[in-house]
């Protein structure tokens, strides 16, 4: 065993050719040298086995100091599947169902109405039917982000300060709750502030902070305890810092702080991790939901999570973060055709990323899963397809 808990082997005894995931760590290397990555770390298990963890890089770009292995990220969107899990264990336990209408744990969801384009402006029309729990979890709740696209609900989600960290979920919730829709509910498939509702939907069922309930449920037992919406001071030597500039020469993305201590327990960003701690979940996925005796949901569930839940009847066709091939579960990407996206991956591989630079992708067909930690913002969507290509063409067998 090592830091991270989990059986060590050599890649030649799962699969994998020790040339090729060697070339990896070197790839790595060429392009901390070339200034396109502060420093980056990337940990893939085969069989229950992990067979690479290497870091190469610094922790911070503005100091000499290597990256070690035991570096906390900001993984943003790599919450949300962590929060989905959290909703679907209540799920399992009688505590919620996913045909629930959001505005039963959160009054104001329950007369939303949809913003709709036409030739004389935008009308606001009644919502069809409400949201759902299912809603949420897949993206179908007619919520959107400020930052994915021009229009007129967007522009209305920056101006509300929805992203403020000094706010609660529940008043986030009731800020969110009070602009339209983007879409009607179950009509289209668009990324989303919906697991950052469906993380006040746990307080409300639980009664507990959404920070309190994940470490008690399900961060603890997993033996995840660098995972946190904070880093402690005994921890800040461990954070990993991006660049202060692009170097790509573009406009670098603002970073938040990762050692306030925020009101705001964003479950569709907020988390701080290791490479470490996110193994021991994805691994635990792998097995079927349950990782050293701890059950966290069972193979069915997984399963349900793991299924496309759009199917033909709601677009996505045209959104980038969903590739060719590719549908969407309950918290993750979904694969859905072995062709079509440009990207390695068997049907069945579920994946998401963060905005940071993080990724990571399962894949139970070939019993493989990767996670790649890097806080590169700009240079995020190159490195997913990278570590694609650089992994797969390391499995041999």
């Amino acid at each position: 065993m090592s830091a991270h808990g989990l059986p060590v082997a050599s890649p030649a005894e799962q699969g994998l050719c020790p040339e090729r995931t060697q070339h990896i760590v070197r790839w790595l290397q060429h392009e901390v040298d070339r200034g396109r990555l502060p420093g980056a770390q990337l940990l893939i298990a085969r069989r229950g086995r992990v067979v690479l963890d290497a870091c190469v890089g610094r922790r911070d770009p503005g100091r000499d100091e290597p990256l070690r292995p035991d570096a906390i990220y900001r993984v943003y969107s790599m919450t949300k599947p962590i929060v989905s899990v959290a909703a679907m264990r209540l799920v399992e336990q009688g505590r919620l169902q996913l045909s629930d209408p959001v505005g039963q744990y959160i009054p104001g969801f329950l007369r939303q109405q949809v913003a709709v384009p036409g030739p004389h402006g935008v009308a606001l029309v009644a919502a069809t039917r409400p949201s759902t729990v299912q809603d949420l979890l897949r993206h179908t709740a007619g919520l959107t982000y400020e930052f994915t696209g021009n229009g007129h609900v967007n522009a209305l989600y920056a101006q509300a300060g929805l992203g403020r960290r000094d706010q609660t979920n529940a008043e986030l919730c009731e800020r969110l709750a009070a602009l339209p829709l983007a879409h009607q509910p179950g009509s289209a498939w668009a990324y989303s502030r919906a697991t950052d509702v469906l993380g006040r939907v746990i307080e409300v069922v639980t009664g507990q902070g959404l920070g309190d309930h994940l470490r008690e449920t399900l961060l603890q037992p997993l033996g995840m305890h660098d995972t946190a919406f904070h880093v402690p001071p005994d921890r800040h030597h461990r954070i990993a810092e991006a660049f202060g500039h692009d170097p790509d020469g573009g406009v670098q993305m603002p970073m938040h702080d990762p050692r306030e201590v925020p009101r705001l327990e964003m479950g569709g960003g907020g988390l701080m991790s290791t490479a470490h701690d996110y193994a021991r979940f994805l691994q635990c996925l792998l097995n079927g939901g349950e990782l050293g005796g701890v059950r966290l949901v069972s193979p069915h569930t997984l399963a349900l999570m793991t299924a496309d839940h759009l199917g033909a009847s709601v677009p996505h066709a045209d959104n980038p973060l969903l590739p060719p091939g590719h549908g969407f579960g309950l918290g993750f990407a979904v694969r859905t055709a072995a062709g079509e996206a440009a990207v390695h991956g068997s049907v069945g591989t579920y994946h998401w990323s963060g905005i940071g630079g993080t990724h990571f992708f399962v894949d139970p067909a070939l019993d493989l899963f990767a996670v790649f930690m890097a806080q590169a913002p700009n240079q995020r969507v190159h490195y997913r397809g990278a570590m694609r290509g650089l992994v797969y063409g390391a499995v041999v067998a």
